[in-house]
């Protein structure tokens, strides 16, 4: 039997009588001076379930103490002095005092200490308890977010600093880490001097040595024609892969290079660096969508030859060319960036048709695609038939974040954040800059016009010259900080230290784990700095949608440990006919080769041919397929064969143009809340609607 002795105020001292498994008994004991020195007094005790205590007399008391190990839980020199009399040896145990005032018996071995106020320490139990009770006091703390703040409990053993994790103003970053992702030694590569690149392209591109997803593509048969995928992460060096195939390929004679990219800000981007690079020997062509407003800033930007060596272009600007039937003559490179994009759920169809239709129609060329993030890897190659080149070390050590924010704590949270940034310098001589990722242009603005001069808003709802202001200011170092929505998380090339996500929906949708990493990524780049840092801000119990589940807070720490998915895209029948007339278009009609480029897709298709049949939109005439003007309309203009169908309804019944609009955006949103009549498919997890209810 132990005797745990706890000194009270005053005389008084709280028993606990322990049989090294559970509590048997408690009792409260008094010490008086007498001449012979401290003695018992007003000894009561309790045994078992019982609640009341029973005055007992003191010779009991000397009787259990002679017979058990007496532990007294801090020194009492009088206490001692009291068992030293009656020849009771004793000693201190180290015990959960909150485990004490239940009657309980917890000692304190080290291995679950938990470190609670400056000078006092409690056991991980009723540290977790206390955790709670201080959470529901938020009462909006979901389940996945208590137990990251319990796992963070375990890792720190210090509940204060864990607590810090939901007040801002006391917090100190530290606390916040989730997790840190290592850099990992650079591995050697080859000078470009060794390789079988031509002279001129040497002396242009400005690059000397190789990094390492380079060399691994150069190893895999880059310079050899090799069709690859290459998935490496952010400023690991995937342009320049491109570029090396394609310049080689042009130089020696076998033809001209596609470099497509989702973003028209990203095609003004590469189109630049071409251009300055290599503009002596090749010109870059670009081929985006232009606007049908004639302002300065929505006029033409560049060459937009498609002739061009070097053709740069977004997903859309080039397919548009193939979907009204022009030729992609003589192309011997097709570079894809951001390969992800399969997986969009409004634009990943267009781009599976466009890279089946270039297969078809440049079935000669060497094929690239890129990436920073894909799930399953291997398995996308292998639906792609190509080479899969994967570099998964960082050259820059990434810290990720996680706070626990209310709303409006997040934009002063955000000012100190960018501003302490700022002040930091890298090695390489680089101040710290922040992308701050948002869900709407208007908070956009709210969040920069708070930062003030040195921060600026970004968003595709600015004009060219407005973008291009922002970009060049924060390349020059500048701004301390851009806030964005999706527009930089699809790969524009700014050198940021930090990223900010300030809410972690885009538009409508969470993020999915793949938007997530590859907005992510753009922390931290080998050339500028020495260290990335992620920062998530989530909001307890912050929702974006009455009907769908899911917090803030559950979202991050499941964007924070979740694995991306493989792309494995299944296309509706509205997507599918769309895709279905614009391969028509492209083989001419001919269901053998149309079969083919159907069957070259990574996503699966819906069987379209027999309603596009029977609303006379196709006519077959033996092995060939006849578009209709209206099926090319479908092709030229990017739309599926309901809308087109609605649209001819809505001309027949209304004449004036803005009425035919209004009706058909009520369509278009009636469309968007039903399931799909063919083939209904279930949402993906974590990817409700984002419309904020407040």
């Amino acid at each position: 039997m132990k005797i745990i002795v706890q000194p009270q105020k005053g005389d008084s001292y709280k028993l606990l009588f322990y049989d090294g498994r559970n509590v048997r008994g408690a009792g409260f004991v008094e010490l008086q001076d007498t001449p012979r020195g401290p003695r018992p007094t007003k000894y009561r005790v309790k045994w078992g379930a019982k609640k009341d205590y029973r005055h007992t007399p003191s010779k009991d008391l000397i009787a259990n103490f002679r017979e058990a190990d007496v532990r007294l839980t801090k020194r009492d020199h009088r206490f001692e002095t009291f068992l030293e009399a009656f020849q009771v040896k004793t000693g201190t145990v180290d015990a959960c005092r909150m485990c004490l005032l239940d009657e309980k018996f917890t000692p304190l071995d080290g291995t679950n200490t938990v470190q609670f106020g400056k000078n006092e320490k409690i056991c991980l139990d009723c540290a977790r308890r206390e955790l709670r009770r201080e959470v529901s006091h938020l009462g909006r703390l979901g389940r996945d977010g208590i137990s990251h703040l319990e796992q963070l409990l375990l890792e720190f053993r210090n509940l204060d600093r864990v607590l810090a994790t939901l007040n801002p103003e006391k917090m100190t970053i530290g606390a916040a880490l989730f997790d840190k992702l290592e850099a990992h030694p650079v591995m050697t590569t080859a000078p470009l001097e060794e390789l079988p690149l031509p002279r001129q392209f040497i002396d242009a591109c400005g690059v000397k040595q190789l990094m390492p997803a380079q060399q691994l593509a150069v190893e895999a048969g880059l310079l050899y024609g090799k069709d690859l995928l290459v998935v490496a992460a952010t400023a690991s060096g995937k342009t320049f892969i491109g570029e090396m195939a394609g310049m080689k390929n042009y130089l020696e004679g076998r033809g001209r290079t596609l470099f497509l990219v989702p973003l028209v800000a990203l095609a003004n981007q590469k189109y630049e660096r071409f251009t300055e690079r290599y503009g002596k020997f090749a010109r870059t062509g670009l081929l985006t969508g232009v606007s049908r407003l004639n302002l300065p800033e929505t006029r033409k930007v560049g060459d937009r030859n498609p002739q061009a060596p070097i053709i740069v272009g977004t997903y859309e600007g080039v397919d548009n060319m193939i979907r009204c039937g022009q030729r992609m003559a003589n192309i011997a490179t097709v570079v894809i960036d951001e390969v992800q994009m399969l997986e969009d759920p409004e634009r990943g169809h267009r781009l599976d048709g466009m890279i089946a239709r270039l297969k078809y129609l440049a079935p000669q060329a060497q094929y690239l695609y890129l990436s920073a993030t894909i799930g399953s890897p291997k398995v996308l190659a292998k639906k792609l038939n190509c080479t899969l080149v994967q570099y998964a070390d960082r050259p820059v050590g990434l810290e990720r974040y996680l706070l626990f924010v209310e709303r409006k704590q997040k934009i002063p949270t955000i000012k100190q954040m960018t501003t302490e940034e700022y002040k930091r310098t890298s090695s390489k001589g680089f101040r710290g800059q922040t992308i701050i990722f948002t869900n709407a242009r208007v908070r956009c603005h709210t969040i920069a016009d708070a930062l003030g001069m040195r921060a600026a808003a970004y968003h595709a709802g600015l004009s060219s010259v407005e973008r291009r202001d922002v970009e060049t200011r924060f390349s020059q170092g500048k701004l301390m900080a851009v806030v964005t929505t999706a527009a930089l998380g699809a790969g524009v090339d700014f050198p940021a230290s930090q990223v900010i996500f300030d809410a972690l929906a885009m538009g409508r949708d969470w993020l999915s784990v793949q938007e997530f990493n590859q907005m992510a990524g753009r922390a931290g780049r080998p050339d500028y700095h020495d260290l990335g840092r992620v920062v998530i801000l989530a909001e307890p119990g912050g929702s974006y949608s009455r009907e769908n589940p899911g917090t803030e807070e559950e979202i991050a720490i499941r964007l924070l440990k979740g694995e991306m998915e493989e792309v494995a895209p299944e296309h509706n029948f509205e997507q599918s006919s769309e895709e279905y007339v614009a391969n028509a278009v492209a083989c001419g009609g001919e269901e053998a080769d149309l079969n083919r480029i159907n069957t070259t897709m990574v996503g699966s298709m819906e069987p379209v041919l027999p309603d596009l049949v029977a609303n006379k939109l196709v006519e077959k005439h033996g092995t060939r397929l006849v578009m209709t003007p209206l099926a090319r309309v479908m092709a030229e203009h990017f739309i599926g064969m309901e809308r087109l169908l609605e649209i001819v309804r809505l001309t027949r019944k209304m004449e004036d143009p803005v009425e035919i609009i209004a009706e058909l955006e009520s369509w278009d949103l009636e469309k968007e809340t039903k399931p799909d009549p063919v083939k209904p498919k279930e949402p993906k997890p974590g990817k409700p609607s984002a419309r904020r209810h407040r």
